[in-house]
């Protein structure tokens, strides 16, 4: 009888190991999608936890272009027609004076023209907005009170005059 040759631990062939693809996190992939299909459907068919548009559509628009500063008048006039809607005195007229501080102030640290008009917004629901048409600001004026908003949905009613 022939002796077989051996060659040590070249002979022996490995053992191959199957290697499965984890199963725990595709589970856990398709028990996401589930839920999250799950939660779609209901908020679509119950609205609940689902985001609605309280503001509706705007009712008038108006766009402005505000001239002064601290030390002097503010002359609000209509970027259309160019009619001078209404004038503030140093004294008066604080909290509008002081939003266009603050717009101003967003302007020139984006570095944009100062001269460019703002956007007044009444909206269905009532709430007045002002938006800077540069920058993209946009400040809901009733979150200040009722007198403050009134100041310039006021904007928003005049005609306006002559441009001075």
């Amino acid at each position: 009888m022939a002796k077989k040759l051996s060659y040590g631990s070249l002979d022996r062939k490995p053992k191959r190991r199957i290697v499965r693809f984890p199963v725990l996190p595709l589970y856990a992939a398709f028990t996401l999608i589930g839920l999250a299909v799950t939660a779609t459907v209901f908020g679509t068919v119950t609205g609940i936890g689902t985001v609605k548009d309280t503001f509706g559509q705007p009712t008038a628009i108006r766009d402005i272009i505000i001239t002064g500063s601290v030390s002097e008048p503010v002359y609000v006039y209509d970027a259309r027609t160019g009619d001078l809607i209404q004038s503030f005195e140093v004294q008066d007229g604080g909290f509008v004076r002081g939003s266009l501080r603050a717009l101003a102030r967003l302007r020139l640290v984006k570095d944009a023209d100062q001269e460019a008009p703002y956007r007044l917004i009444r909206w269905e629901n009532g709430v007045v907005s002002l938006s800077d048409t540069v920058s993209g600001e946009r400040i809901y004026l009733n979150a200040f009170g009722p007198d403050n908003a009134a100041a310039f949905a006021a904007l928003l009613d005049r005609t306006g005059g002559s441009r001075t």
